[in-house]
């Protein structure tokens, strides 16, 4: 599709009906979702409420309690997508994802710092787990650099990352006292229960730079996936382009840890899940956000109606239906001899 200013859109029509698709499922799953607790409120009325036309008790409801955690979730798994599309893309390994690379790990012990040594409040907490993420990011780049970053020594020594990291999460844990610890494993484990305005605005500001970055970086890092050699010969300053990605795919994926804890298998399966719906090549990184956001909406829902009164934290579902996929994954790549 070309514009009358000379710019050139490729649009492929089933990648368009998959994002058309799963934008319906997110808006669906979003008014469910907002309706769903101890005040139940009919998917009619939640639409009404939205549009300036609910009760007293239903704005409150909705808009303020209700709303901005489903807002989060939306933000949340757009952000985990991405970075993971961008991961898997910049590595060419379909498990090169936040969680196996030790950018997740590095946000838990920069939050349980916080909480452990300082006490620290909520937003200290998603300060400190910005700030862990981003600085194991760096540290992973800066080992992996050597006249370039090469993905498969990006996974290596990402993966060795993770083990430290994950040693020192047990190391503070069994320093911190019960109190300490149990916020400790709550975070965790990963939740959009008590979510509100206060994390969505910060985590709406850095989407809202670093997704349109990502996104104006697509068609290089689709050349990226020729390997290094044919990038450069596309004239693509591939270290460059590099590195600006895995920035933004970093400070995405610690802002999106810092709001709602270590959600895992969302990075690791969204961008899987879209490119195999979309049978498209590339990162498909506008199909990665919304699968992202509509599997972290669902994974809510389940959470925190399926159980009865006992409400799960949504990390537990992405866990185990995550764990699930990664299984197969290994499996279907083992036998195609990637592996």
């Amino acid at each position: 599709m070309r514009t009358r200013g000379g710019l050139s859109v490729r649009v492929e029509p089933r990648a368009l009906a998959v994002c058309v698709l799963l934008l319906a499922l997110i808006l669906a799953a979003a008014v469910v979702l907002i309706g769903s607790g101890d005040f139940p409120v009919a998917p009619a009325d939640v639409v009404a409420t939205l549009l300036g036309d609910g009760t007293p008790a239903q704005e409150f409801v909705v808009r303020d309690l209700r709303l901005p955690r489903a807002l989060v979730a939306v933000l949340v798994g757009a952000g985990l997508a991405i970075g993971g599309a961008v991961f898997q893309t910049i590595t060419r390994n379909p498990l090169g994802s936040p969680d196996m690379l030790g950018i997740s790990q590095g946000s838990i012990v920069g939050a349980l710092g916080v909480i452990v040594l300082f006490q620290g409040d909520a937003t200290a907490v998603a300060a400190g787990g910005l700030v862990g993420g981003v600085l194991t990011g760096a540290a992973v780049y800066l080992f992996a650099y050597k006249r370039g970053v090469h993905g498969f020594r990006l996974v290596l020594i990402g993966i060795g990352a993770a083990a430290m990291l994950t040693a020192v999460i047990h190391y503070l844990i069994t320093k911190a006292n019960l109190v300490d610890a149990t916020r400790a494993v709550v975070w965790m484990t990963g939740s959009l229960e008590g979510r509100d305005w206060t994390q969505f605005w910060p985590l709406l500001a850095v989407s809202a730079v670093l997704v349109p970055v990502v996104l104006a970086y697509g068609r290089p890092l689709r050349m990226l996936e020729m390997g290094d050699d044919a990038a450069y010969a596309l004239g693509v300053r591939v270290e460059r382009v590099r590195m600006v990605l895995l920035v933004s795919a970093v400070l995405l994926v610690a802002s999106a840890t810092a709001a709602a804890g270590p959600i895992v298998f969302v990075a690791l399966s969204a961008p899987q899940l879209a490119r195999r719906l979309t049978r498209s090549p590339g990162p498909n990184l506008a199909a990665s956000a919304l699968m992202g956001a509509a599997v972290l909406l669902v994974a809510d829902l389940v959470a925190t109606n399926a159980f009865g009164e006992r409400r799960l934290p949504v990390g537990v579902v992405t866990g185990v239906v995550g764990g699930g996929y990664l299984l197969w994954l290994l499996v279907s790549e083992r036998r195609a001899g990637r592996i």
